[in-house]
């Protein structure tokens, strides 16, 4: 039977939900506070500049295109997919690492870093791969209701691999501390430190080397701008600048949503805003989950982010470009252990105008840098001014150049930013941690135990961090609504 369906929010996880829903039938309408849709994955045009505000990664090209797929089209009917070549380079104090597009370029490099280091490469990455065939087409199309879910013949023959941490299994192939720190970056996506990180999530590896990193023309974006057109494809009505202020619950079931004023009757309320915030819109008594609770889960990281015009091209820079020339465990430390602002922060910069000359203006270059932080740290100017200055002689340093009279204009956005635009819990930027205990059915649920009708999804629910979970975890929610 039909159901009116009221969405929160717009982003990744929301905009696969509601094309689900109403491929199934029902009447479905979101409801955007900003004024663009998309959620964290919106957009910054600026004097000729594009700028991705949010996520600038397009990994696992594979379930993008099954989300399409589900609806009787591909990617390429939305937009153009480039490989990247290489994929990314990581600068160290003393040298630099190029991750190529392929395994044997990748070999090559750890090659010329440690001799022999190749052969246990291949074995890690074969393994990684094998974990990756059996978590997207298994573990994470499971909606995280029982812990029976993770039980299967395949994950009953790897359960000490959720035992066994990241670092622990990179330690013991490898020895050379760039390669450990090439080989443990990509699980920094799913929000934890390799120490805390499951051994099984190096599927990651396989991403990353196997399945090599991409880039959709015109900027992450188009991903948004692809899905919205599918959506109101099939009957979605999506409306931005309406802000959900209150969800009514009579008889313990969520009745209707309050946006701008105005009271909407919903047969279902599906939240794709963060989930503390969701929270705060119901009367105390129909709230799961305490503010004790959200305190002492582990948080991705927050991060201070730079938007930068150049008016020239740079040199010595890729697409992605990661900045490891200081000590990666301190600054680790001073995000999940010691939360505080770093001394000497590891940071990122991408430049998609290496690639893509459709965004910037001619001869220039569009500069994006994040220092990964704590969430809920003190956020002011000057301390943005300090850290902008600190990474960006060190990116001079590094690239050998100058680029800081070159530069036309600065936007920054960081952790009073997120919690503003995005309602985020301590201005967190990725969601919920992948620890071992905030894993899978640990995870807060789909599905409110409190209130009937009311259904989450997104980065604090199941999968977790990062776009393509957020699509599965589209629908997943959605097959959860329907089988109820």
């Amino acid at each position: 039977m039909s159901k009116t369906i009221s969405i929160i929010g717009s982003g990744f996880s929301a905009l696969s939900a509601a094309c689900y829903l109403a491929k199934a039938g029902h009447t479905v309408s979101i409801y955007e506070k900003n004024d663009t849709v998309g959620g964290r994955a919106r957009q910054l045009i600026k004097d000729g500049f594009t700028f991705d505000i949010g996520p600038s990664w397009y990994w696992m090209p594979d379930v993008f295109e099954k989300f399409f797929n589900d609806f009787g089209k591909t990617t390429s009917d939305y937009y153009q997919l480039d490989k990247l070549s290489p994929a990314y380079k990581i600068f160290f104090l003393d040298d630099v690492i190029t991750i190529g597009d392929h395994m044997d370029k990748i070999c090559e490099e750890f090659e010329r870093i440690e001799a022999g280091s190749s052969k246990p490469l291949r074995k890690f990455i074969t393994r990684a791969q094998e974990h990756y065939d059996i978590a997207i087409n298994k573990v994470v199309l499971k909606p995280g209701v029982s812990p029976f879910e993770l039980v299967s013949k395949e994950t009953i023959t790897r359960v000490d691999q959720f035992f066994k941490t990241i670092s622990s299994e990179v330690r013991k192939n490898f020895k050379n501390p760039k390669l450990i720190s090439t080989l443990e970056f990509p699980v920094l996506f799913l929000g934890a430190k390799p120490n805390q990180t499951p051994s099984f999530y190096s599927f990651m590896n396989f991403a990353d080397f196997g399945l090599g990193t991409w880039h959709p023309k015109g900027g992450m974006y188009e991903i948004i701008k692809a899905m919205q057109s599918l959506a109101e494809s099939i009957g979605v009505s999506i409306y931005t600048n309406s802000n959900v202020k209150k969800i009514t619950v009579k008889n313990n079931t969520a009745e209707s949503i309050t946006v701008n004023e105005k009271i909407i009757p919903s047969d279902i309320v599906l939240s794709g805003a963060d989930y503390h915030h969701t929270e705060t819109l119901l009367e105390k008594q129909h709230r799961q989950y305490s503010e004790a609770y959200w305190n002492k889960r582990t948080f991705a990281p927050s991060s201070l982010l730079f938007y930068i015009g150049f008016d020239k091209k740079l040199q010595n820079i890729e697409h992605h470009n990661l900045f490891f020339d200081t000590d990666f465990e301190i600054h680790a430390k001073d995000i999940y252990d010691n939360p505080k602002w770093p001394e000497e922060p590891l940071f990122y910069a991408n430049f998609p105008s290496v690639t893509d000359k459709t965004m910037t203006p001619q001869h220039c270059e569009t500069g994006f840098f994040l220092i990964p932080i704590a969430p809920g740290l003190e956020d002011t100017p000057q301390l943005r001014d300090h850290y902008f200055n600190l990474i960006i002689k060190r990116f001079e340093k590094r690239t050998d150049q100058n680029v800081q009279k070159h530069i036309l204009f600065k936007s920054s956005f960081c952790v009073n930013d997120f919690i503003s635009e995005y309602n985020s819990y301590k201005g967190n930027a990725y969601g919920l941690a992948n620890t071992l205990t905030q894993t899978a059915f640990l995870r807060p649920k789909l599905k409110s135990k409190k209130v009937k009708d009311l259904y989450f999804t997104g980065q604090l629910t199941v999968p977790g961090p990062g776009v393509p979970p957020a699509l599965i975890s589209g629908k997943l929610v959605s097959e959860l609504i329907q089988k109820n």
